[in-house]
């Protein structure tokens, strides 16, 4: 498998996808740098957590877009060259299925890990009260990459399917659009769509008073029935697609 993955990566060396992945990080840098210019000391006391809070708002917007052109990179190839049928009399289809989702799982997870850096960087410029806060930060870092791994798996499987690849990014774009729209409902109705899985794992609420105009952030218990739906969806995606993919006519 390793060699299938290392292959996979050999392939798209020339599809500048970690410029997909350097984007994303740049846009949130210059997010952070024009959020701390008006920070105040109450914005500095509960600044770890107004991350933790924006972060996943800033994901369900980026993430379902970033997961299918990384899918439809990792895809289009074999599509355009007609080389699936070549492909499985080297290697069988469910395991080109799986080094293909490999090849993408590790880009999406170097979007977290560098999103954690840039949450740890920005905190100690600005001087945000009290040490960062290592458990919260590994629970997102899991919760985040979970999410991110469930959409990836479902925009490769479309990749895979349909030839053409505007179907897998359309469905990215009008994701990212209803993950944003659905954390303003109650939370059962975010359990029902995979892209609402961001707002589900939040690890901070937020209070707001309209008379002061003062933000208040506080911790939420982890939502580990959340998480289990989602491992649930992971599998399911997975199973299901990898089958479809191994049976479809190439």
């Amino acid at each position: 498998m390793i060699k299938a993955v290392t292959v996979e990566f050999q392939k798209i060396r020339h599809k500048r996808v970690w410029v997909i992945v350097a984007a994303l990080i740049f846009v949130q840098m210059l997010w952070s740098l024009w959020w701390i210019r008006r920070i105040d000391e109450h914005g500095l006391s509960q600044g770890w957590m107004h991350f933790l809070y924006q972060l996943p708002l800033l994901n369900s917007i980026m993430m379902p877009v970033i997961a299918a052109v990384v899918a439809s990179r990792l895809c289009d190839m074999e599509h355009k060259g007609q080389t699936f049928k070549l492909l499985s009399t080297v290697m069988p289809t469910r395991r080109l299925f799986t080094a293909k989702f490999l090849c993408g799982a590790l880009y999406m997870l170097a979007v977290v890990l560098l999103q954690l850096i840039v949450i740890l960087a920005v905190g100690r410029f600005a001087g945000f009260k009290g040490n960062p806060p290592t458990d919260k930060l590994f629970y997102y870092l899991l919760f985040t990459t979970a999410v991110n791994l469930t959409l990836l798996l479902l925009q490769q499987v479309l990749s895979l399917l349909f030839r053409n690849q505007m179907i897998s990014l359309t469905v990215g774009i009008i994701g990212s659009f209803a993950g944003l729209f659905i954390m303003f409902f109650p939370q059962n109705l975010e359990r029902l769509m995979l892209w609402g899985y961001y707002g589900v794992l939040m690890l901070v609420g937020l209070n707001w008073d309209r008379a002061t105009r003062i933000t208040d952030f506080y911790y939420m218990p982890v939502d580990w029935g959340g998480f289990i739906s989602l491992i649930v969806m992971f599998l399911i995606i997975y199973i299901i697609g990898r089958e479809l993919f191994a049976r479809k006519e190439i």
